[in-house]
């Protein structure tokens, strides 16, 4: 089974799907902490890396400068519009190509570290899915995990209640989309246990967090309007709010209303980023 031929991903995943442009507005927002993030894993020139689900490709400038000289980055990813992107930010000498990670087209025993970023609460079966990956390792080697938001984001600092509707309005949209069960959205949370289930020692955990005042630079701005505010949340969402409550969203984010969120002095958003290490 290749990328053309695998059977959707939880979250509808297929070689067609193309969210190039969310993906691209998270990494240049969440850049700095993405960057902490890969610096704690203290990589090593001569290194080999896999960028598992490399999206749009960010990651593979920062990844190939921690391992030169004489690394090397490969970026695998399932959807063909993100290996388009992702190729055209490699950096010379990296390599990217376009596969399901569950079979990929990669020698055994062959990488360094993994490096994955927001890629296995995509799968159905998560724990095949690392014990797959695992098996591109070398002895020694490291998967390095990274998932964005594994507590309720804190978006509106001054109105718990809203925050709390929208973010289980949001539930709701995913559950009722894809046909899942709320264990199914929030499984990806347990990454520490998924990897000890799967043979990998020495795990650990470190959270980052994603943390924003005024003034934002724009690419704060943004990710939060364009991907946040128009597509996560928007119209979609009508259907799972009382009509006051919609009102009231939709005006906190309308940059052309008073109200608007991204406006407002007390503004201060919180998100986690938290990376999970493990060796085999």
């Amino acid at each position: 089974m290749n990328a053309a031929t695998a059977a959707p991903g939880l979250l509808g995943d297929t070689s067609a799907r193309d969210y190039a442009r969310k993906l691209t507005l998270f990494n240049a927002f969440a850049a700095p902490e993405i960057r902490l993030a890969i610096a704690s894993l203290a990589l090593e020139p001569g290194m080999r890396v896999l960028d598992a689900g490399c999206g749009t490709g960010e990651a593979l400038g920062w990844l190939s400068a921690a391992v030169q000289p004489g690394g090397t980055v490969v970026g695998i990813d399932l959807s063909t519009a993100h290996v388009t992107a992702a190729r055209t930010k490699a950096p010379e000498g990296s390599l990217v190509i376009q596969g399901d990670l569950q079979r990929a087209p990669l020698a055994a025993a062959s990488f360094d570290v993994i490096w994955s970023s927001n890629t296995f609460n995509h799968f159905r079966d998560r724990l095949e899915a690392v014990k797959a990956v695992s098996g591109l390792l070398r002895p020694g080697g490291r998967i390095a995990f990274a998932q964005s938001a594994f507590l309720p984001d804190m978006v509106f600092a001054w109105d718990s209640r809203l925050e709390r509707l929208t973010n289980e309005a949001v539930r709701r949209y995913y559950r009722d989309r894809y046909s899942l069960e709320e264990r199914d959205l929030a499984d990806i949370r347990a990454i520490v246990g998924l990897l000890r289930s799967a043979g990998l020692s020495r795990v650990t955990a470190r959270t980052f967090v994603i943390e924003r005042v005024l003034p934002l630079r724009p690419e704060d701005e943004d990710y939060l309007l364009e991907a946040i505010f128009q597509k996560t949340w928007g119209a979609r969402l009508k259907p799972y709010l009382a009509p006051a409550d919609y009102e009231e969203l939709s005006r906190l984010c309308d940059p052309q209303h008073p109200e608007f969120a991204l406006r407002r002095p007390d503004f201060h958003f919180l998100q986690t980023f938290t990376l999970v290490v493990g060796e085999v």
